[in-house]
C-alpha cells in the first residue's frame, strides 16, 4: 500500500509518501502526478520517501524520470538515499557503521 499525501505550498509542490513504492502503486502515483503538477506552475517539485519501507524497479524507473524534470528529494533512511544516489548519480556516503562500545584492540 502507498500513502500520497500531496503539500502544496506557493513555493513547491511536494508529495509525500509512505509505504511501498511498487507494482501497480507507481501507477497511481503517476497518475497522482500528472493530475497535480500539470496544473501548477511550482518552481520546486519534491517527493518526500522518508516514510518510503520498499522501492521496486518501477518506482525506481519513476523517481528516475521525476530527478530528469528537476525533482527533489527527501530521504532518511539508509537503503532510500542509497537508492536517491543511485538515480541521482550523486556520492552516497553512507550511513556510517554503529560504534562498539568497550575497549579497542590494537
Amino acid at each position: 500500500m502507498l500513502r500520497i499525501t500531496v503539500h502544496d505550498n506557493p513555493e513547491s509542490l511536494t508529495f509525500q509518501l509512505e509505504g511501498r513504492l511498487a507494482g501497480l502503486w507507481v501507477r497511481e502515483l503517476e497518475g497522482c502526478w500528472r493530475s497535480t503538477a500539470a496544473s501548477q506552475g511550482k518552481p520546486v517539485l519534491r517527493f518526500d520517501l522518508t516514510g518510503v519501507t520498499f522501492i521496486d524497479a518501477a518506482g525506481r524507473r519513476f523517481l528516475a524520470a521525476m530527478h530528469r524534470l528537476g525533482a527533489e528529494f527527501v530521504a532518511a533512511d539508509c537503503l532510500t538515499k542509497a537508492v536517491v544516489a543511485e538515480i541521482t548519480k550523486s556520492p552516497f556516503l553512507g550511513c556510517g557503521r554503529p560504534k562498539r562500545e568497550g575497549k579497542s584492540q590494537t
